[in-house]
C-alpha cells in the first residue's frame, strides 16, 4: 500500500480524526490523544511523546461484513511479526486482539468498519502501543511498555515504518487463520474465565473463522463466546 502519513501534536483520538480528515490510504500519528480509548468504554493511558499511537485508513477489497474478523487476524499477526524482534519473551495474542508478553498487555487494536450492504468498504485500524513509557499510573490492570521489557528506548517512526511494512506483506499474503490461531495467548493451556455464570477453569482450544473464542471447560464441554461474553481473569 501506499501510505500517506501525517503527524498531529494531539488528537482527542487518531480514529476519530481519520472519520473527519481521512481519504486514499491513510495513517494519522499523534503524540498525545486526550480521548484515547480502547474497545468498549475501555480508556488507553499513554505519557505524551512516549508510545506509537496511531490510526491506519484502509479499503478492503471485497470482504464482507461476515468475513471481518480476517481483518482483526491481519493486524494481529503483523504487530506480533514486528514487535518479536525487539523483544526477547515471546510476543502473543489475547483474543481478539490484545498484544499480550506473559500476562502483561503491551498493546492494543480498536478496529472500526464502515459497510456498503453486506461489504466492508472502508476500515480505521486504531493501535496504543506502549513504547518509551517508565511507569503506568492508572488503575489498568496489566500494563506493560517496551522499555519495561528490554531497558532500552526505542525510536517509535522507525517502528511505525517497521509495522507498515509488515502489515503490507501480510495483508498482500492474505494472512489465514491459522498464523493468528499460532500465537494465541494461552492456547492450549488451562486458565481462569469468567462469564454470565461465574469464574470457571477452562482450556483455550480455538478461534473460530467468525472470530469466536472457543473454550473446553474441566468437564469436557465446549463452549463459544462473542466478545465481551467473556473474560480473561488474570491473576498478578
Amino acid at each position: 500500500m501506499k501510505w500517506k502519513i501525517v503527524h498531529i501534536d494531539e488528537t482527542d483520538s487518531t480514529n476519530r480524526w481519520l472519520k473527519d480528515h481521512g481519504e486514499g490510504t491513510m495513517v494519522v500519528a499523534t503524540d498525545y490523544q486526550t480521548a484515547g480509548k480502547g474497545c468498549g468504554s475501555n480508556a488507553w493511558e499513554s505519557e505524551r511523546g512516549k508510545n506509537l499511537t496511531f490510526s491506519m485508513l484502509i479499503h478492503p477489497d471485497g470482504i464482507a461484513a461476515r468475513e471481518q474478523f480476517r481483518i482483526t487476524e491481519v493486524v494481529s499477526v503483523a504487530l506480533c511479526r514486528t514487535l518479536q524482534p525487539y523483544i526477547y519473551n515471546k510476543v502473543e495474542i489475547k483474543w481478539p486482539n490484545d498484544i499480550y508478553v506473559g500476562d502483561r498487555k503491551l498493546c492494543g487494536i480498536l478496529i472500526e468498519n464502515r459497510l456498503q450492504g453486506n461489504v466492508i468498504v472502508d476500515c480505521i485500524i486504531g493501535i496504543g502501543l506502549n513504547v518509551n513509557q517508565r511507569v503506568f499510573l492508572s488503575d489498568a490492570p496489566n500494563p506493560v511498555s517496551m522499555y519495561q521489557l528490554t531497558g532500552q528506548e526505542t525510536d517509535r517512526e522507525a517502528l511505525l515504518a517497521d509495522f507498515l511494512q509488515t502489515f503490507d506483506q501480510e495483508w498482500q499474503n492474505k494472512t489465514n487463520g491459522s498464523e493468528y490461531r499460532e500465537l494465541l495467548y494461552r492456547k492450549g493451556k488451562d486458565g481462569l474465565y469468567e462469564d454470565k455464570t461465574g469464574r470457571f477453569v477452562a482450556k483455550l482450544t480455538d478461534v473460530l473463522p467468525d472470530g469466536r473464542l472457543l473454550l473446553v471447560d474441566e468437564e469436557g464441554k465446549e463452549h463459544t463466546y462473542a466478545f465481551k461474553e467473556v473474560s480473561f481473569i488474570i491473576e498478578n
